[in-house]
């Protein structure tokens, strides 16, 4: 595993998944892989929706399946792309819904980090893949991880927003206590399956109803 930094209110939450077995193996295949391929993203930036948003700034999870595997494109947040890389088909359609739901201009690039640092847990399911080979650091021992996260923020917090869209992430949030936190799911805003019920969802005003609810500040979706 790359040496990254891992923001301290994870590492004491996550402590106990570092010394399973599990997290060895993914160790020391993750390190191979970044000594012999071309692997995404940067090294110190596997990490980096959790060290974006810690874990009692969490208010948000939108969870994504695999890192963008074409040359530039992963930044560590799941949907996200580094500023200058064109924005893919699922963003740009997701992208479209915020336009249609609030009235916002479709943004000129990729970067999500702005919700990122707004407690909007941008949570790939796998934290690394080889370039231009999608799914190919799949049940290696991330999902596994992430699977952990996402019980530790469903049975520590509360009033916490969970966007699930698609098969898989709906699956993979099976776990969510759907009675202490609001589940917003709709179909993967690919352009495959958008226009089956990702578009008109309306889960950016429902996410901000329910924050406003909860007396909290609703979240600046404007990427500029």
């Amino acid at each position: 595993m790359p040496k990254v930094r891992l923001h301290k209110s994870w590492l004491t939450r996550l402590e106990d998944e570092f010394s399973k077995p599990y997290f060895a193996n993914l160790t020391d295949f993750v390190r191979e892989e970044y000594l012999q391929k071309k692997i995404y993203p940067p090294p110190a930036r596997v990490f980096a929706a959790l060290d974006d948003c810690p874990f009692e700034s969490v208010r948000v999870v939108i969870l994504g399946q695999d890192p963008y595997h074409g040359p530039g494109q992963a930044n560590g947040l799941s949907f996200s792309v580094a500023k200058g890389i064109r924005t893919p088909p699922s963003l740009q359609n997701i992208y479209k819904e915020l336009q249609s739901d609030l009235g916002l201009p479709i943004p000129s690039h990729g970067d999500l980090t702005k919700w990122s640092t707004q407690g909007i847990l941008l949570l790939n399911a796998t934290l690394t893949v080889e370039e231009r080979r999608p799914g190919s650091h799949q049940k290696k021992g991330w999902e596994d991880f992430t699977d952990a996260i996402i019980n530790i923020l469903s049975k520590e917090r509360e009033g916490l927003v969970f966007l699930l869209w698609g098969a898989y992430a709906q699956k993979k949030g099976a776990v969510i206590d759907a009675k202490k936190h609001l589940v917003l799911s709709a179909p993967h805003p690919s352009p495959y399956s958008a226009h089956s019920g990702f578009f008109g969802s309306r889960h950016f005003s429902q996410t901000n109803d329910f924050l406003i609810k909860k007396g909290q500040e609703p979240i600046d979706w404007l990427i500029e």
